[in-house]
C-alpha cells in the first residue's frame, strides 16, 4: 500500500534545475506518489561573478538544499550530480542515480567564422589557434590549453540562458557548456559541437536524488527510479576523483561506460595551465570492478599525478 506522504522536492530554481525536479516528480507520481516543489537559490546561483574554484567551498550548489533536507523543510533534493561532493554531508544519503543523459561537452559557438577556426584538425593550426573561450570550469579551460595553447579562456558564470546571453554580449569566439543540460531544455544551439576529445567530469550528464538518513519512505520511493548501470560507472568515476582529492578547483576528468559486462573507464588530471597531463584507461568485468576508480587515481598518483595535486593544492592555500 502506497503511502499517504506528499514528497516535498527541493530544487536549484534555474531552468535545468526545474527541468531536473519536474522529472523526478513525474517519476514518483507515476508510482502513485504524491509531491510538491520547493525551489530554493544556492549560494552558487547568487554569486555570479566569483569563478567556482575560487569560492573556497565544494557543495557550492548543494549545501544549501542539504540544509533544507536535515532541517526538514523537504524530503528530497535533486542534483546534478557533478556538482555532488564525493564525501556526502551528515545525516545525508544518496537514494537514487537517474539513467545518464549525454556525458559530453559542447562546444558553442558565436558564429559560422568561430566555428571553423576551431574544427580544423590541423595540429599546427591548434597549436597556434588564438582567440577567447569562456568557462567557468578549471576541468574545461585546462583541457582547453593543452589543445589550443594560445587560448584565452574567460570566466563564465550564470544559469544556461544567462551563459548563452553573454556568448552572444561579449567578444568571445565561443564558449563550454553540458550537452545534457542544453538538451534537457531544448536549448541547444545550432552552431555548437561536441569535443569528442574533451573528457567530461565525473558523473557529467547524471543526475543524483538526496533524501536524509533513516527516512526510509522517501529513499524507498526514490529508488525506484534508480538506475543500476549507470550508478556503478559514476560510482566509479566519483571515487577517482575522491582518490585524487579533487574539486572544482582540480581538473580531473573521469568517464567509465558498461559495454557487454564490462566496465571501460578513462580518467585524466592536468595542471592548471593544461600544460602537464597525466592519463590513464583501465578495463575490468564489473564483477571485479568494485574498486576500479581507486585503483585508476592510485596507478596515475605513483606515475607522478600526486606532485601535481599537491602544487594546486598549495595554490588554494
Amino acid at each position: 500500500m502506497l503511502s499517504k506522504k506528499l514528497f516535498r522536492i527541493g530544487t536549484r530554481d534555474s531552468k535545468l534545475a526545474l527541468w531536473q525536479a519536474n522529472l523526478v516528480q513525474q517519476l514518483l507520481e507515476s508510482k502513485g506518489h504524491k509531491c510538491t516543489l520547493v525551489p530554493v537559490k544556492s549560494e552558487g546561483d547568487l554569486d555570479l561573478v566569483t569563478p567556482l574554484y575560487a569560492m573556497g567551498v565544494q557543495g557550492v550548489f548543494t549545501k544549501t538544499l542539504d540544509a533544507y533536507l536535515l532541517s526538514d523543510k523537504i524530503d528530497i533534493a535533486v542534483h546534478s550530480m557533478k556538482d555532488v561532493p564525493t564525501q556526502l554531508a551528515n545525516g545525508i544519503a544518496q537514494a537514487a542515480v537517474l539513467k545518464r543523459g549525454n556525458y559530453a561537452d559542447l562546444l558553442v559557438f558565436k558564429n559560422e567564422s568561430s566555428k571553423a577556426l576551431f574544427t580544423s584538425e590541423d595540429q599546427s593550426i591548434q597549436q597556434n589557434l588564438q582567440g577567447i573561450v569562456a568557462t567557468g570550469s578549471v576541468r574545461r579551460k585546462a583541457q582547453l590549453l593543452h589543445r589550443f595553447p594560445r587560448l584565452q579562456i574567460e570566466n563564465l558564470r550564470g544559469n544556461v540562458q544567462t551563459r548563452l546571453q553573454k556568448l552572444q554580449d561579449n567578444q568571445w569566439e565561443a564558449a563550454v557548456f553540458a550537452a545534457a543540460g542544453l538538451e534537457r531544455i531544448e536549448e541547444r544551439p545550432a552552431l555548437a559541437i561536441e569535443l569528442e576529445w574533451m573528457l567530461p567530469a565525473p558523473a557529467q550528464g547524471a543526475i543524483m536524488i538526496a533524501c536524509r538518513e533513516g527516512d526510509e519512505q522517501s529513499l524507498n520511493a526514490c529508488y525506484e527510479g534508480n538506475d543500476a548501470p549507470t550508478e556503478h560507472c559514476v560510482r566509479i568515476e566519483r571515487e577517482f576523483l575522491s582518490t585524487l582529492m579533487g574539486g572544482c578547483s582540480t581538473p580531473i576528468s573521469a568517464l567509465a561506460k558498461l559495454q557487454e559486462g564490462t566496465i571501460h573507464f578513462r580518467g585524466s588530471i592536468l595542471s592548471l595551465d593544461g600544460k602537464v597531463q597525466f592519463d590513464i584507461e583501465l578495463q575490468e568485468e564489473l564483477s571485479q570492478a568494485r574498486n576500479l576508480g581507486r585503483t585508476a587515481a592510485e596507478q596515475l598518483l605513483n606515475q607522478g599525478a600526486k606532485q601535481l595535486v599537491e602544487e594546486i593544492r598549495n595554490l588554494g592555500k
